[in-house]
């Protein structure tokens, strides 16, 4: 027994409210049995109260029926109906956006002796009390205080947890002499991305400055006229469109600053997706019948058939059929043949029905 549902008093269509969590696995048969039961007492022993009917389906049933939506009817009263149940299934939800950026910066500090500098990109989560994680390191763009970084992407999980309202830090270092972090990282403006035509709450962001300064702690104590070794800068999204991408023009350059490029939130899809999207997966067997197999009435062959097991290209049929079956909606699988002699004038075929 995994679990029961709450009781609901006085009524033939009940409409149960608690849900259960199950791991779903594709590649496995994972039966399910549901009893339903009239409850007569306060007893948890079920042999106590009135036997309704039950319904037995797999998972991948439920999961690949019309919207995960599966009807059975109830059995197991002999000569009486005992009417429907209606099972759903539905994922999980979690965070799986993708957000792809890209930055490039102006007029960075010069780190190196003989040369530029040689200047990465490390972008922290900020966590929840106050503290920083690093979640993404960029590349090292060489001897250049100009660097055009390539186009990263990072599951939003990384970035924010899922949290929109918690904004991610990017702090550009040089990987030669980097600035002390995460003291110098600052929110990166303009996120969270507000949705195309949603009205962003009210407290739900406070609004960045313009050029949220990047400081290097170590400079800003040695020198008293020290201002800041770059800025951040979007320009504003374009656009807004969570679903799409948000392209920032890189203009005339502004001194020393760190302009996002662009920026795109996608959804990754998973396979209980693209089955609730009406995809289906069909089955087509080939069974090999060339002589490689031996002699079916010799018990070493795999066409052997045993009175007492399957033979194991009927074991591969059943193991992978039992599965597929579910996601199939007419259940209808062609299955041919090759490498045998078919009558009536016994030539070989190498393709031919079952």
């Amino acid at each position: 027994q995994f679990g029961r549902t709450e009781v609901i008093d006085n009524t033939l269509n009940p409409d149960f409210l608690r849900k259960f969590v199950l791991d779903y696995f594709f590649e496995e048969k994972q039966n399910l049995r549901f009893d339903l039961y009239d409850v007569d007492s306060k007893s948890p022993d079920l042999s106590k109260h009135d036997f309704l009917g039950q319904a037995f389906c797999t998972l991948g049933e439920i999961v690949g029926s019309a919207g995960s939506r599966l009807e059975k009817p109830l059995t197991g009263i002999p000569g009486k109906k005992c009417g429907t149940i209606i099972l759903l299934a539905e994922e999980l939800g979690n965070c799986r956006d993708v957000a792809t950026l890209q930055f490039c910066a102006n007029k960075l500090d010069k780190k190196d002796f003989f040369g530029k500098s040689d200047p990465f990109m490390v972008f922290y989560r900020s966590n929840e009390d106050g503290t920083f994680t690093i979640c993404h390191k960029t590349e090292v763009v060489r001897n250049t205080l100009n660097p055009v970084w390539q186009a990263f992407a990072i599951p939003v999980r990384a970035l924010c947890n899922g949290d929109y309202d918690r904004a991610p830090c990017p702090a550009p270092l040089g990987a030669t002499s980097p600035c002390t972090a995460p003291a110098g990282v600052t929110p990166l403006p303009g996120w969270p991305p507000a949705p195309q035509g949603a009205a962003v709450p009210m407290g739900s962001r406070s609004p960045p400055s313009p050029h949220p300064q990047v400081v290097n702690p170590r400079k800003k104590m040695k020198k008293k006229k020290y201002l800041n070794s770059g800025t951040v800068r979007t320009g504003g999204t374009q656009g807004g469109d969570m679903g799409g991408t948000a392209t920032v023009p890189c203009s005339a350059p502004c001194p020393r600053q760190v302009t996002l490029l662009s920026f795109a939130v996608e959804s990754d899809h998973t396979f209980l997706d693209y089955i609730r999207g009406g995809t289906q997966i069909n089955f087509t067997v080939a069974i090999d019948f060339t002589a490689s197999n031996g002699n079916p009435s010799q018990s070493t062959s795999l066409h052997y058939l045993s009175p007492y097991q399957l033979n194991a290209y009927t074991m591969a049929l059943k193991a992978v059929g039992e599965i597929i079956q579910d996601y199939d909606s007419d259940k209808m699988f062609p299955a041919l043949g090759f490498g045998a002699k078919i009558p009536p004038d016994g030539r070989v075929s190498h393709e031919f029905p079952l």
